[in-house]
């Protein structure tokens, strides 16, 4: 796939969409918020793609909304693209990584900066670089969180940190991000997408079916109370107990050997 403003890669069943617009640290300007949305959607339906890793080309993960071209547009008095005015393709960005059945893990090499923090938020997982840094920054433009931000910081971080990150605006460096469980770990620079493949490359070889309801009833499971996360996983195992992947599964474990799983 070919797209303006991110890159489209395909390699050992691991699709990689690398946010592609590094002279602005990769801000959702441009064609970018189409291209990611166009590009999960064409990951999520692929049959030989798994897991999707996504990262920012050059210093900068996301740096959130264009706001170098907002300043130019209102000093030259001209409105709002509809592009930065459609709330609804960006929410449809975020809804469709939630939908995705394919597991999706953040490789943040660099500033993960107001809605460039939230979109690392709504990956299912987090690897950052020494070199990234983390910041709420919408306080500071005078704007209200944006791309799902008051939705995952406070379940990941706790409603009083969230509330502080949110109205103070400050930047946080991996480090910090990591003891409030913001990534799942850190690691050098020249280390990060190495670390991001070898982790897509363990789900990547595990069942597809599996996984993707397993991603469901995760995030089923936390809008809801017991006895709803109950329900969800018993249908999800009996829909699990009627794939070859779960045959295989149980006689791998019986004649002592890794399993290969088809997806079927």
């Amino acid at each position: 796939m070919k797209y303006e403003c991110l890159l489209y890669d395909v390699k050992d069943r691991i699709a990689t969409l690398t946010l592609n617009r590094p002279e602005r640290l990769n801000a959702l300007g441009g064609t970018l918020r189409e291209d990611l949305f166009d590009a999960i959607t064409e990951a999520a339906a692929a049959p030989d793609v798994g897991v999707i890793v996504i990262t920012g080309a050059g210093r900068g993960f996301c740096s959130g909304g264009d706001v170098k071209t907002m300043s130019e547009r209102d000093k030259a008095g001209q409105a709002a693209s509809a592009n930065e005015r459609s709330a609804p393709l960006r929410d449809r960005c975020i809804l469709a990584m939630r939908d995705c059945p394919k597991p999706i893990i953040a490789a943040i090499n660099g500033a993960a900066a107001g809605a460039g923090m939230n979109l690392a938020l709504a990956c299912d997982m987090r690897i950052a670089s020494t070199a990234a840094k983390f910041a709420q920054s919408f306080v500071k433009r005078g704007l209200a969180p944006d791309w799902g931000g008051s939705y995952f910081l406070p379940r990941v971080v706790g409603v009083a940190k969230a509330s502080e990150m949110i109205f103070t605006g400050e930047t946080i460096d991996a480090a910090e991000a990591l003891k409030l469980g913001i990534v799942n770990s850190v690691v050098a620079p020249e280390e990060l997408m190495n670390a991001a493949y070898a982790l897509a490359k363990k789900i990547a070889a595990g069942p597809p079916i599996t996984i993707a309801l397993a991603k469901r009833a995760i995030h089923h499971n936390l809008e809801a109370d017991l006895r709803s996360a109950l329900e969800f996983e018993t249908f999800a195992q009996t829909i699990c107990k009627d794939t070859d992947d779960y045959k295989e599964g149980v006689k791998a474990f019986v004649e002592k050997r890794a399993p290969v799983f088809r997806g079927s």
